[in-house]
Formats: structure tokens, C-alpha cells, sequence
């Protein structure tokens, strides 16, 4: 029997992995000259939102 849930999950990579992915190929077959900590930024994408809205928080939490 199926399932006939009507709620799907994504497992996908999503925009910032192919980003990086692409990057990281086009670094490793020279065609780009970019520095390490360019072509992995996209990868950082997700901690760096995560980071910030903590700080957000934190400073919320301190002005009241």
C-alpha cells in the first residue's frame, strides 16, 4: 500500500550546494582562479544565516 499522506519532504541539494559543487569543478579543472574560501562559500551559506540569527537574538534579548 502507498502512502497517501499528503505532506513531502526534500532531500535535495538545493541552490547553494549545486553553486558550490559547480565552483569546486570549475576550481579543480582551472577555469576559474578564485581563492579556497570563494569557491567553498556558498557551502557556508546555511551557518552563516543560523549565526546571524542568533546574534539577532541575543541582542534582542539584551536590550529588554
Amino acid at each position: 500500500m502507498a502512502n497517501s499522506s499528503s505532506s513531502q519532504s526534500s532531500n535535495g541539494v538545493g541552490l547553494a550546494g549545486v553553486l558550490g559543487i559547480v565552483f569546486v569543478i570549475l576550481k579543480l579543472c582551472k577555469v576559474i582562479d578564485w581563492s579556497w574560501w570563494l569557491v567553498t562559500l556558498p557551502f557556508w551559506g546555511g551557518i552563516a544565516l543560523i549565526l546571524l540569527i542568533l546574534f539577532v537574538l541575543l541582542l534582542l534579548s539584551l536590550l529588554k
